[in-house]
């Protein structure tokens, strides 16, 4: 079974559990998933032959949360050419502003300008609508698990 690594960028804690859940969620239905904290991401290029699930919350105007945005930055600049690399991306944010979801916008052209593929829905969770993010998130999940098998029979 493919290996799918967790990358959050988070606030307040919101993301990072949503991503805490999923990984457990992913592990009992039989995927090595390894959650990357932060701190580790430095010089972290999604291998691929992997899978990449991105969990991130929006602050500000748009922007990125603290703890993801160097990472954002490195593979920015080092603009590794990722064609086989499989993802898939949930953006945490409020309907109520302009910039919806806008953190989750700026990962998903980073990763399609470095040649990676969207697999499934970019799942957007709207702060207004829904107190607990991880039950969405636990929805969408089935539906891209099965997508990462559809895939690799391709």
């Amino acid at each position: 079974m493919k290996k799918v690594n967790l990358v959050f960028g988070t606030v307040y804690g919101g993301a990072q559990f949503v991503a805490e859940t999923l990984q457990q969620a992913l592990i009992e239905l039989g995927r090595d998933a390894v959650l990357y904290q932060p701190e580790q991401l430095s010089g972290f290029v999604p291998p691929e032959d992997e899978l990449l699930l991105l969990v991130c919350s929006t602050t500000g105007q748009g922007d990125l949360p603290e703890d993801i945005q160097p990472w954002f930055n490195e593979m920015q600049s080092k603009a590794p050419y990722l064609p086989n690399l499989k993802f898939g991306l949930i953006a945490l944010g409020d309907s109520s502003y302009e910039t919806y979801c806008g953190a989750g916008e700026q990962l998903l052209n980073l990763f399609e300008e470095l040649g990676a593929k969207l697999l499934g829905e970019f799942l957007k969770i709207d702060a207004g609508e829904t107190m607990e993010p991880e039950v969405e998130a636990l929805t969408w999940l089935p539906s891209w698990n099965k997508l990462i098998d559809t895939e690799l029979a391709a």
